[in-house]
């Protein structure tokens, strides 16, 4: 495999920790061949000034998280800039849009700044109309007008906060900058000395936010960026929520989704990840027909022929060919940053009977749910490669038990390895009376 040693000790890491890594998916992932063209298609119609929405859905255990990760690699490698918001009823809910505008700036990501790059965005993006210019021999000042005019007809107070932002930098004013930037970010508490210094008053509400992601569209243009994109992950939380905080944040995001067509959001591609239930349950979608008539799709039986340009895109779980797939990727990985001695006997120890026997090994113990025994079963992969790197006399078959603690499990897991250590109960002979 092609790939530097940094990266792949962070890949390896991850795995070790049994998280989903932040990068170098392309390394792991298995079974998006199909879905790879249609979605390069889709980013560079964005990077092209549309927007795009796209929905994922699939079960715990199907990858949903690891395939909005692995996207928005291929979207920053495209020069898109990204950010992923977990929707949850108290920090982040659906229906205070300015709750998941701030988190999105406070995540926001870039080829060339790996976690909080907002600040910087809007540097880059003030650099460039000095830039630019000085270059035609202009001013700075009605350039900056000119390319703020699409967005103060949305939200007035973002180009004011952003000029008093400027004025601040160049009168070296840290304090009034530093507060003007966390205000544009979405930041609560912000001094009231720093807002006034820039004439906005007030903190950001759910209708402003909206003229602040056209903003940050903006922002983003400006400073050489694709566009943006954004995940919502674990959108199925708002089946859990109050009945009418529900309706209104399912009325949300078919507002979002409408301004998306209607051009609002030029360079914006938005995901959303939930379970199928969210999609086609009572609680779900389906509970707001506009809604489910934009974005609902009818699947048939057989996955294989799904349509990846609709508005949804199905996941499939992991079977045993595809979990033992990626099992032999990360083997390679591994062995490509160890010695020749080390990477020999990992190639015959930890063989493709090996990874197929540690698979059954791990699924067996979550009730045969091979849907959920990924990132248990990387895990264990990546420690027993450890041991055979570090121990000559390391044998796994003999040396080596799967076992699945408590603590290190999932709530998802520890279900299923409680289905798996309890038994059925199907047979009236099996009851203990």
């Amino acid at each position: 495999m092609s790939i530097s040693p940094a990266r792949r000790t962070a890949i390896i890491d991850a795995l070790r920790k049994g998280t989903v890594p932040a990068e170098g998916l392309d390394q792991l992932a298995v079974g998006l061949d199909r879905l790879a063209p249609v979605l390069g298609e889709e980013l560079d119609k964005v990077a092209s000034g549309s927007a795009v929405f796209k929905a994922v859905r699939g079960e715990y255990g199907s990858g949903k998280t690891f395939f909005a990760r692995w996207l928005q690699q291929q979207a920053i490698e495209r020069g898109f800039a990204v950010a992923e918001v977990q929707i949850s009823e108290l920090e982040t809910p659906l229906h205070r849009l300015e709750t998941v505008y701030r988190r999105a700036c406070e995540e926001l990501r870039t080829a060339a700044v790996s976690r909080q790059a907002f600040r910087a965005v809007l540097d880059d993006w003030l650099l460039s109309v000095e830039d630019d210019a000085a270059d035609s021999a202009g001013d700075a000042e009605e350039l900056l007008e000119e390319r703020l005019r699409p967005v103060a007809e949305a939200a007035p107070v973002f180009p004011l906060a952003l000029r008093g932002y400027r004025a601040a930098l160049l009168s070296d004013e840290t304090e009034t900058a530093d507060g003007l930037a966390a205000w544009l970010g979405g930041q609560r508490n912000v001094a009231a000395s720093a807002k006034r210094a820039a004439g906005v008053k007030g903190e950001l509400d759910h209708f402003l936010a909206m003229g602040f992601f056209q903003g940050l569209l903006q922002v983003l243009g400006g400073s050489g960026h694709s566009g943006l994109l954004l995940v919502l992950d674990e959108v199925e939380t708002l089946q859990r929520m109050r009945g009418d905080v529900r309706e209104k944040a399912l009325n949300a995001l078919r507002q979002w989704i409408d301004e998306l067509d209607s051009g609002r959001y030029p360079g914006m591609y938005l995901l959303i990840t939930g379970t199928t239930a969210f999609f086609e349950g009572r609680q779900g979608i389906k509970r707001l027909p506009p809604l489910d008539q934009r974005i609902g799709v009818r699947f048939d039986s057989d996955p294989r022929f799904d349509n990846p340009r609709q508005p949804q895109i199905r996941l499939q779980a992991f079977d045993f060919p595809r979990l033992i797939e990626v099992g032999s990727r990360v083997r390679e990985l591994y062995v490509t940053g160890i010695s020749e001695d080390a990477a020999a006997r990992i190639t015959r120890y930890v063989d493709d009977d090996y990874l197929r026997v540690l698979a059954e090994s791990v699924a067996g113990k979550l009730g045969g749910q091979v849907g959920i025994a990924p990132r248990q079963y990387l895990r264990m992969l990546v420690d027993v490669m450890d041991r055979v790197e570090m121990f000559a006399d390391f044998v796994p078959r003999e040396h080596f038990t799967p076992t699945l603690e408590g603590t290190d499990l999932s709530d998802n897991e520890r279900s299923a390895a409680a289905s798996s250590s309890s038994g059925s109960l199907d047979d009236p002979d099996d009851i203990e009376l």
